[in-house]
């Protein structure tokens, strides 16, 4: 992918085809995992494994660059959230000589007290990179501490999306766009087609996206 344009129409299957090859994305419709939240679900999601395969950081990254280049190409830099979104956008940052910046969940509580690393002036054009949306909140928690810092930001892009309603809502209500390079409908329709999954858990694997409380 990363020697030729990227096509954003088969981005989101093919992003998909890689979480699953390297193990980065699981699922077990009949046996949940139990998040830390106490939801049983039918997927877990760990893509920090990505830094350790060099062809699918690297399509991860001009994937993101790509849709920077078409959703915001007034970005002036791009910011990581802590921790997974640190190492794309550092990918992205030199691939697009951008610079960089990263977010943490909250101000340090020792030294300058920073949240935002990096140097950013007021008004800077600013791209958040996270790894992946779950409800969104710690995701739009870092876009608006940018925001409050004077920066403007664009948008968000993530490598993953569970697609809860929840999260489109949160990202609406803070006129935030978000855009994703793979999402869990692609994720369910290349998994039947590879056979990691069969017919009959489509359903199954709908309802939860549909209510993460749906097992009991």
């Amino acid at each position: 992918m990363s020697n030729n344009k990227v096509d954003l129409k088969e981005l989101p299957r093919q992003i998909a085809a890689s979480l699953l090859d390297i193990g980065a994305v699981s699922l077990r419709p009949q046996d949940p995992f139990t998040w830390t939240s106490g939801i049983k679900s039918p997927i877990y999601c760990d893509n920090r494994l990505t830094m350790s395969y060099p062809e699918v950081r690297e399509n991860i990254a001009e994937g993101f660059a790509e849709i920077i280049r078409a959703h915001f190409p007034a970005c002036e830099a791009v910011a990581g959230i802590a921790t997974g979104g640190i190492p794309h956008a550092a990918w992205v940052a030199q691939k697009m000589n951008l610079p960089m910046l990263y977010v943490r969940d909250k101000a340090k509580g020792h030294g300058k007290g920073n949240q935002i690393e990096g140097r950013y002036t007021p008004g800077l054009k600013v791209v958040l990179i996270e790894d992946l949306i779950s409800t969104g909140g710690s995701s739009l928690k870092a876009a608006l501490a940018v925001r409050e810092a004077g920066c403007e930001v664009l948008g968000v892009v993530a490598i993953f999306t569970y697609q809860f309603a929840s999260a489109a809502e949160a990202f609406k209500a803070e006129n935030i766009p978000l855009y994703t390079l793979s999402n869990y409908t692609a994720l369910i329709e290349t998994a039947l087609a590879k056979g990691a999954i069969r017919p009959e858990d489509v359903e199954l694997l709908q309802a939860w996206r549909n209510d993460p409380h749906s097992y009991k």
